[in-house]
Protein backbone atom coordinates (compact mmCIF):
# COMPACT_ATOMS: atom_id res chain seq x y z
CA UNK A 1 0.00 0.00 0.00
CA UNK A 2 2.72 2.27 0.34
CA UNK A 3 4.45 1.61 -2.50
CA UNK A 4 1.05 2.08 -4.13
CA UNK A 5 0.52 5.57 -2.47
CA UNK A 6 4.19 6.77 -3.33
CA UNK A 7 3.53 6.21 -7.04
CA UNK A 8 0.32 7.99 -7.06
CA UNK A 9 2.02 10.80 -4.90
CA UNK A 10 4.96 10.93 -7.88
CA UNK A 11 2.36 10.74 -10.37
CA UNK A 12 0.24 13.69 -9.04
CA UNK A 13 3.22 15.36 -8.54
CA UNK A 14 4.47 15.38 -11.98
CA UNK A 15 1.79 17.32 -12.66
CA UNK A 16 0.35 19.52 -10.20
CA UNK A 17 3.29 21.56 -9.45
CA UNK A 18 3.60 22.50 -13.51
CA UNK A 19 0.36 23.17 -13.22
CA UNK A 20 0.36 25.43 -10.38
CA UNK A 21 3.23 27.66 -12.00
CA UNK A 22 1.78 27.33 -15.43
CA UNK A 23 -2.03 28.62 -14.00
CA UNK A 24 -0.28 31.77 -11.83
CA UNK A 25 1.17 32.84 -14.85
CA UNK A 26 -2.06 32.56 -16.71
CA UNK A 27 -4.06 33.83 -14.22
CA UNK A 28 -2.00 37.34 -13.64
CA UNK A 29 -0.91 37.91 -17.74
CA UNK A 30 -2.70 39.97 -20.49
CA UNK A 31 -5.56 38.04 -22.23
CA UNK A 32 -5.77 35.48 -20.16
CA UNK A 33 -5.73 37.35 -17.06
CA UNK A 34 -8.31 39.80 -18.49
CA UNK A 35 -11.49 39.46 -16.48
CA UNK A 36 -13.51 39.22 -19.80
CA UNK A 37 -11.65 35.91 -20.47
CA UNK A 38 -13.88 33.32 -18.60
CA UNK A 39 -11.99 31.48 -15.35
CA UNK A 40 -13.05 27.73 -17.56
CA UNK A 41 -10.87 28.83 -20.58
CA UNK A 42 -8.36 29.60 -18.64
CA UNK A 43 -8.02 26.52 -16.69
CA UNK A 44 -8.38 24.74 -19.93
CA UNK A 45 -5.69 26.42 -21.35
CA UNK A 46 -3.53 26.28 -18.07
CA UNK A 47 -4.65 21.86 -18.02
CA UNK A 48 -3.86 21.55 -21.37
CA UNK A 49 -0.31 23.35 -20.97
CA UNK A 50 0.38 21.21 -18.01
CA UNK A 51 -0.42 18.14 -19.73
CA UNK A 52 2.02 18.79 -23.09
CA UNK A 53 5.19 20.25 -21.27
CA UNK A 54 5.16 17.64 -18.03
CA UNK A 55 7.01 14.69 -20.00
CA UNK A 56 9.62 17.20 -20.44
CA UNK A 57 10.00 18.72 -17.50
CA UNK A 58 12.85 17.95 -15.01
CA UNK A 59 11.99 15.17 -12.37
CA UNK A 60 9.82 16.62 -9.43
CA UNK A 61 10.75 16.81 -6.05
CA UNK A 62 9.25 14.04 -3.75
CA UNK A 63 7.40 15.87 -1.40
CA UNK A 64 4.35 15.10 0.42
CA UNK A 65 1.50 16.22 -1.18
CA UNK A 66 -0.53 16.68 2.01
CA UNK A 67 2.22 18.59 4.15
CA UNK A 68 3.08 21.74 5.47
CA UNK A 69 6.06 21.35 3.03
CA UNK A 70 3.36 21.33 0.31
CA UNK A 71 1.95 24.48 1.27
CA UNK A 72 5.40 26.49 0.73
CA UNK A 73 6.38 24.84 -2.45
CA UNK A 74 2.85 25.68 -4.11
CA UNK A 75 3.37 29.44 -2.56
CA UNK A 76 6.71 29.39 -4.33
CA UNK A 77 5.36 28.50 -7.30
CA UNK A 78 2.46 30.83 -7.58
CA UNK A 79 5.08 33.71 -6.90
CA UNK A 80 7.35 32.61 -9.63
CA UNK A 81 4.20 32.46 -12.28
CA UNK A 82 2.28 35.66 -10.85
CA UNK A 83 5.76 37.68 -11.71
CA UNK A 84 6.25 36.53 -14.90
CA UNK A 85 2.57 37.60 -15.78
CA UNK A 86 3.05 40.53 -13.92
CA UNK A 87 5.84 42.03 -16.67
CA UNK A 88 2.98 41.57 -19.09
CA UNK A 89 0.70 43.71 -17.45
CA UNK A 90 3.53 46.00 -17.08
CA UNK A 91 3.98 46.24 -20.54
CA UNK A 92 0.36 46.43 -21.42
CA UNK A 93 -0.23 49.56 -18.69
CA UNK A 94 2.88 51.47 -19.61
CA UNK A 95 1.11 52.34 -23.08
CA UNK A 96 -2.18 52.40 -21.62
CA UNK A 97 -0.99 55.35 -19.56
CA UNK A 98 0.55 57.25 -22.42
CA UNK A 99 -2.88 56.93 -23.87
CA UNK A 100 -4.39 58.60 -20.68
CA UNK A 101 -2.11 61.10 -20.44
CA UNK A 102 -2.31 62.30 -24.59
CA UNK A 103 -6.49 61.95 -23.40
CA UNK A 104 -6.10 64.44 -20.54
CA UNK A 105 -4.37 66.73 -22.83
CA UNK A 106 -6.31 66.81 -25.63
CA UNK A 107 -9.53 66.94 -23.89
CA UNK A 108 -10.29 63.61 -25.30
CA UNK A 109 -10.51 62.15 -21.44
CA UNK A 110 -14.30 63.34 -20.63
CA UNK A 111 -15.36 59.68 -22.77
CA UNK A 112 -14.33 56.48 -20.89
CA UNK A 113 -15.75 53.23 -21.63
CA UNK A 114 -15.02 49.71 -19.17
CA UNK A 115 -11.33 48.62 -19.87
CA UNK A 116 -11.52 44.86 -20.46
CA UNK A 117 -8.65 43.99 -18.72
CA UNK A 118 -9.58 45.39 -15.20
CA UNK A 119 -12.91 45.91 -15.57
CA UNK A 120 -12.75 49.51 -14.59
CA UNK A 121 -13.94 52.79 -16.22
CA UNK A 122 -10.44 54.45 -17.86
CA UNK A 123 -10.18 56.82 -21.23
CA UNK A 124 -10.99 56.11 -24.67
CA UNK A 125 -7.62 56.68 -25.45
CA UNK A 126 -6.33 54.65 -22.73
CA UNK A 127 -8.42 51.39 -23.80
CA UNK A 128 -7.07 52.37 -28.09
CA UNK A 129 -3.65 51.90 -26.83
CA UNK A 130 -4.81 49.07 -24.98
CA UNK A 131 -6.27 47.00 -27.70
CA UNK A 132 -3.33 48.15 -29.91
CA UNK A 133 -0.85 46.89 -27.93
CA UNK A 134 -2.17 43.63 -26.82
CA UNK A 135 -3.15 42.86 -31.04
CA UNK A 136 0.96 43.61 -31.15
CA UNK A 137 1.93 41.34 -28.20
CA UNK A 138 -0.09 38.52 -29.72
CA UNK A 139 0.92 39.44 -33.24
CA UNK A 140 5.05 39.15 -31.80
CA UNK A 141 4.01 35.89 -30.17
CA UNK A 142 4.70 37.15 -26.58
CA UNK A 143 2.23 34.84 -24.95
CA UNK A 144 4.17 31.82 -26.59
CA UNK A 145 7.94 33.26 -25.59
CA UNK A 146 6.21 33.52 -21.50
CA UNK A 147 5.05 29.76 -22.18
CA UNK A 148 8.61 28.88 -23.46
CA UNK A 149 10.20 30.66 -20.22
CA UNK A 150 7.92 29.73 -17.80
CA UNK A 151 8.73 25.73 -19.07
CA UNK A 152 12.26 26.66 -19.21
CA UNK A 153 12.32 27.93 -15.74
CA UNK A 154 11.89 24.39 -14.30
CA UNK A 155 15.52 23.84 -15.31
CA UNK A 156 16.94 27.11 -13.31
CA UNK A 157 13.79 27.40 -10.82
CA UNK A 158 13.33 23.91 -9.94
CA UNK A 159 10.16 23.22 -7.73
CA UNK A 160 11.47 23.50 -3.97
CA UNK A 161 11.04 25.43 -1.34
CA UNK A 162 13.00 28.27 -2.58
CA UNK A 163 11.83 30.64 -5.15
CA UNK A 164 12.84 33.90 -6.81
CA UNK A 165 15.82 35.73 -4.96
CA UNK A 166 15.19 39.38 -2.91
CA UNK A 167 17.36 40.59 -5.49
CA UNK A 168 14.76 39.92 -8.23
CA UNK A 169 11.73 40.57 -6.52
CA UNK A 170 13.93 44.07 -5.92
CA UNK A 171 14.47 44.39 -9.50
CA UNK A 172 10.90 43.54 -10.42
CA UNK A 173 9.40 46.03 -8.14
CA UNK A 174 12.51 48.73 -9.36
CA UNK A 175 11.65 47.66 -13.26
CA UNK A 176 7.73 49.11 -12.48
CA UNK A 177 8.89 52.86 -12.30
CA UNK A 178 10.13 52.19 -16.30
CA UNK A 179 6.23 51.91 -16.81
CA UNK A 180 5.74 55.71 -16.08
CA UNK A 181 9.46 56.89 -17.70
CA UNK A 182 8.43 55.24 -20.54
CA UNK A 183 4.81 56.44 -21.16
CA UNK A 184 6.30 60.11 -20.47
CA UNK A 185 8.56 59.55 -22.71
CA UNK A 186 6.31 58.78 -25.76
CA UNK A 187 3.59 61.14 -24.14
CA UNK A 188 6.27 64.21 -24.07
CA UNK A 189 6.10 65.09 -27.50
CA UNK A 190 1.82 65.19 -27.76
CA UNK A 191 2.47 67.03 -24.06
CA UNK A 192 4.86 69.70 -26.18
CA UNK A 193 2.52 70.02 -29.01
CA UNK A 194 -0.54 70.98 -27.22
CA UNK A 195 1.02 73.26 -24.56
CA UNK A 196 2.58 75.66 -27.85
CA UNK A 197 -1.10 75.77 -28.40
CA UNK A 198 -2.30 76.32 -25.19
CA UNK A 199 0.17 79.42 -25.54
CA UNK A 200 -0.76 80.40 -29.15
CA UNK A 201 -4.76 80.41 -27.71
CA UNK A 202 -3.00 82.73 -24.27
CA UNK A 203 -1.07 84.83 -26.69
CA UNK A 204 -4.48 85.27 -28.74
CA UNK A 205 -6.20 86.37 -25.73
CA UNK A 206 -4.31 88.75 -24.88
CA UNK A 207 -4.02 90.69 -28.35
CA UNK A 208 -7.49 90.56 -29.21
CA UNK A 209 -9.59 90.20 -25.57
CA UNK A 210 -13.22 90.61 -27.13
CA UNK A 211 -12.62 87.55 -28.65
CA UNK A 212 -14.46 84.34 -26.87
CA UNK A 213 -11.13 82.43 -26.77
CA UNK A 214 -13.67 79.34 -24.89
CA UNK A 215 -16.03 79.03 -27.66
CA UNK A 216 -12.81 78.55 -30.51
CA UNK A 217 -9.97 77.26 -28.19
CA UNK A 218 -12.03 73.86 -27.29
CA UNK A 219 -12.98 72.34 -31.02
CA UNK A 220 -9.51 73.74 -31.92
CA UNK A 221 -7.61 71.75 -29.25
CA UNK A 222 -9.94 68.50 -29.73
CA UNK A 223 -9.33 68.87 -33.48
CA UNK A 224 -5.39 69.46 -32.75
CA UNK A 225 -5.54 66.07 -30.43
CA UNK A 226 -7.07 63.99 -32.55
CA UNK A 227 -3.90 64.74 -35.13
CA UNK A 228 -1.48 65.02 -32.44
CA UNK A 229 -2.91 61.19 -31.62
CA UNK A 230 -2.97 60.32 -35.15
CA UNK A 231 0.86 60.98 -35.21
CA UNK A 232 1.64 59.61 -32.11
CA UNK A 233 0.43 56.12 -33.60
CA UNK A 234 2.82 55.90 -36.32
CA UNK A 235 5.84 54.62 -33.45
CA UNK A 236 4.47 52.64 -31.26
CA UNK A 237 5.87 49.90 -33.07
CA UNK A 238 9.22 51.00 -32.59
CA UNK A 239 8.43 51.57 -28.53
CA UNK A 240 6.66 48.37 -27.98
CA UNK A 241 9.99 46.66 -29.24
CA UNK A 242 12.02 48.39 -27.08
CA UNK A 243 9.76 47.88 -24.36
CA UNK A 244 9.48 44.40 -24.88
CA UNK A 245 13.36 43.56 -24.80
CA UNK A 246 13.52 44.88 -21.50
CA UNK A 247 10.93 43.17 -20.44
CA UNK A 248 12.32 39.92 -21.56
CA UNK A 249 15.67 41.37 -20.10
CA UNK A 250 13.56 40.98 -16.92
CA UNK A 251 12.20 38.00 -17.06
CA UNK A 252 15.51 36.29 -17.79
CA UNK A 253 16.61 37.50 -14.63
CA UNK A 254 13.81 36.62 -12.83
CA UNK A 255 13.61 33.33 -13.93
CA UNK A 256 17.76 32.79 -13.98
CA UNK A 257 17.56 31.80 -18.01
CA UNK A 258 20.68 32.78 -20.27
CA UNK A 259 19.34 35.32 -22.58
CA UNK A 260 20.61 37.08 -26.11
CA UNK A 261 21.25 40.68 -25.51
CA UNK A 262 17.93 41.40 -27.60
CA UNK A 263 16.57 39.29 -24.34
CA UNK A 264 15.36 35.98 -26.45
CA UNK A 265 16.24 32.71 -25.29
Amino acid sequence: MDILMDTINSALAAYLWPFVRVSSMLMVMVVFGATTTPARIRLLAAVAITFAIAPILPPMPGIELFSLAAVFVIAQQVLIGSAMGLVTILIVQTFVLTGQIIGMQTSLGFSSMVDPSSGQQTPVVGNLFLLLTTMIFLAVDGHLTLIRMVVTSFETLPVSMEGISVENYRTLAEWGSTMFTNALTMAMSSIVALLMINLSFGVMTRAAPQLNIFAIGFPITMISGLIILWLTLSPVMAHFDQVWTSAQILLCDIANLQCRVDGGL
